[in-house]
């Protein structure tokens, strides 16, 4: 793509958008300085995603703003309206369920929605099951009656003159047939709004107050109606969680994340209650860092239309890029001052934790139900064929990677995918032998030769000998790393006489670089395709197989005591012994006098000890 001519990139805030061949829009982004930003992109070290992207775009336009907070809002509605395919995206876990009190409506009626919202209306939620709200509503129109019903059979019953069954049963006040007025319909749509927004104590007080009324009157029939009012909208306010302080409106938003997606949960806290949730996740297109993904998930969250208002304060897992131009942008929203902040202690910290736990949560689910989808998997597999240029899909698919700490406890993984899903029994585990010092070569090169030449060994023999270790050869052998790591593994192959028959590549954590023999640049595998992902997630679980088994076999090593394997000591006598002498060394410094002067340790237990200690000093 040619260079812009020097001079004419305004040195000024905006957004810029980069072109292909086409026409269409790749990328958009925005700066503080246009110039400074796009110049950058001339650079000679760029990342992979955005040398990519270059390579995509064959022109860049701009358009100039006033401050940073139009060109953000700028970028938003240029991503929105062109869908870049270099930009992130993001999807909503689900259809989420809003109570919305319509209130462009002559006569507002509660309902249950979802899809997109209506300005000028008033929603609260979302909620995380459409039955807990309903529920919720049923307790809220014992004190709060009005209308629930379609326009359609509004207008039916007003034209009967006779209001419907939910009139009789006191949910509904029958606005329909007049029997209550304007004003009172406008004050009970007030009332329930201004319970809805968290303010619960004057309807508490009101009810509780009227009740008593009713029964100094001795009016028992009304008194017990607003007893049973009162009960509901008691059970409601129950029903929603109590985590700060009545005069606090916060949101906290949990992020969790790997190298290709993301997946965030944001908690409405309103008057010191969760009012609502949310679940989205992000696709990452675009090279994001922590800072920059928090960052994308309050644009994704603030530009839509807020259901519940803007909070006074946003709790977020680290601090967004430009952190204060997103504080200033929220404040201009709110027409108030809003602080983002990480909670360092106390109950806001235990809530972003709860949170945090619930993107785990829901970001395990998202990849589950992508790794167990039949479809995705043959799609996955035949992608796989494709992009590496083999013969057939692969149905095995064995990754290998190592783990040590400063070249001890050093150990191999290699875990098995069979028609896209985790094989657990053909995982294998090794501890390396022949490497003394830091180097993962060499390792690699151990487990490979281990594994291949077991194989050689059982294909040596009848198939009836065959003892099912190491029987099937990988059609995919995949290493976690990059052009080192796979020449390693292609070494083996031709010492082994096998190139010929089990392909190789190489995953690298970096940018999700996938590298194969004879090729010194990495595969462009889209980064939205099953094939990626499935290797992604071969890789990620070979690397925690081989962690575990690691992080096994250091606690073993650590938790070794010098006392151990001596003949008559067990573990009672020796617990016994380190009490009596308060540690090993003080143990090691004893006389053999001292030890026999133990009138509950044998002698001869006590000259094992002594030569033991002594010899092992």
């Amino acid at each position: 793509m040619k260079r812009p001519e020097a001079g004419s990139i305004p040195d000024a805030p905006g957004s810029y958008q980069f072109f292909d061949a086409d026409g269409r829009v790749v990328y958009v982004g925005k700066a503080k300085s246009l110039r400074s930003r796009l110049n950058s992109y001339f650079g000679s070290h760029l990342a992979l995603r955005t040398r990519q992207m270059m390579d995509a775009a064959t022109s860049v336009e701009w358009i100039q703003v006033g401050n940073e907070v139009e060109a953000l809002m700028l970028e938003y509605s240029l991503i929105q309206r062109h869908r870049p395919r270099f930009n992130v995206r993001y999807t909503d876990d689900k259809s989420y369920p809003f109570l919305c009190v319509t209130m462009l409506d002559e006569w507002p009626r509660a309902m249950v929605m979802r899809g997109r919202r209506r300005r000028g209306n008033r929603y609260f939620g979302p909620y995380g099951h459409a039955y807990a709200i309903r529920d919720t509503l049923d307790l809220l129109l014992r004190t709060f009656p009005i209308r629930t019903c379609t326009d359609g059979k509004f207008k039916r019953y007003a034209a009967l003159g006779k209001p419907c069954l939910l009139y009789h049963i006191e949910k509904c006040s029958g606005p329909c047939v007049g029997e209550i007025s304007t004003g009172d319909y406008a004050e009970l749509v007030a009332d329930l709004l201004r319970f809805l927004e968290g303010d619960s104590e004057p309807v508490l007080e009101r009810l509780s107050s009227e009740m008593s009324a009713a029964a100094v009157e001795l009016d028992y029939e009304r008194a017990a109606r607003l007893r049973d009012r009162l009960a509901a909208v008691r059970k409601a306010v129950e029903s929603q969680q109590m985590v700060g302080a009545r005069d606090e409106d916060f949101d906290v938003i949990g992020i969790v994340d790997d190298a290709l997606e993301a997946a965030v949960q944001v908690f409405f806290v309103r008057r010191g209650r969760v009012m609502g949730r949310r679940g989205f996740t992000i696709d990452k297109a675009e090279e994001l860092d922590r800072s920059e993904l928090v960052s994308r998930s309050l644009e994704r969250l603030y530009f839509d239309d807020n259901p519940l208002g803007w909070p006074k304060q946003v709790l977020v897992p680290d601090m967004p890029a430009e952190a204060d131009l997103y504080c200033e942008w929220l404040s201009e929203m709110r027409q108030s001052q809003v602080q983002i902040r990480v909670p360092q202690r106390g109950d806001k910290r235990a809530l972003q934790a709860t949170v945090m736990r619930n993107a785990e949560e829901s970001f395990a689910r998202h990849r589950l139900k992508r790794s167990t989808d039949h479809n995705s998997r043959a799609r996955a597999l035949n992608e796989l064929q494709q992009h590496l240029g083999l013969s057939e899909a692969p149905l095995r698919i064995e990754c290998y990677d190592m783990s040590h700490l400063s070249g001890q406890d050093y150990v191999g993984s290699m875990v098995v995918l069979e028609d896209g899903l985790p094989k657990k029994s053909d995982y294998r585990r090794f501890k390396i032998r022949s490497v003394p010092d830091n180097d993962d070569f060499a390792a690699m090169r151990e487990v490979l030769t281990r594994r291949l030449s077991s194989y050689l060994e059982q294909r040596a023999r009848p198939v009836a000998e065959r003892d099912g270790r190491f029987s099937y050869p990988p059609q995919l052998l995949l290493v976690d790393g990059g052009k080192g790591q796979l020449g390693v593994a292609v070494e083996v192959l031709e010492d082994l006489g096998l190139a010929a028959d089990i392909p190789a590549a190489a995953l690298a954590k970096q940018f999700e670089e996938v590298f194969v023999p004879g090729r010194s640049d990495p595969l462009r595998i889209p980064r939205q395709s099953e094939a990626l992902y499935m290797l992604q997630r071969i890789r990620d679980e070979s690397h925690r197989f081989a962690v575990d088994y690691h992080r096994s076999l250091r606690g073993k090593r650590m938790t070794t005591s010098a006392l151990d394997g001596i003949a008559g000591l067990g573990p009672a006598r020796k617990a016994r012994l380190l009490k009596e002498f308060g540690g090993v060394r003080a143990v090691q410094r004893a006389e053999l006098q001292e030890l026999k002067a133990l009138s509950w340790l044998p002698d001869k237990v006590a000259e094992n000890v002594h030569a033991t200690l002594h010899n092992n000093p």
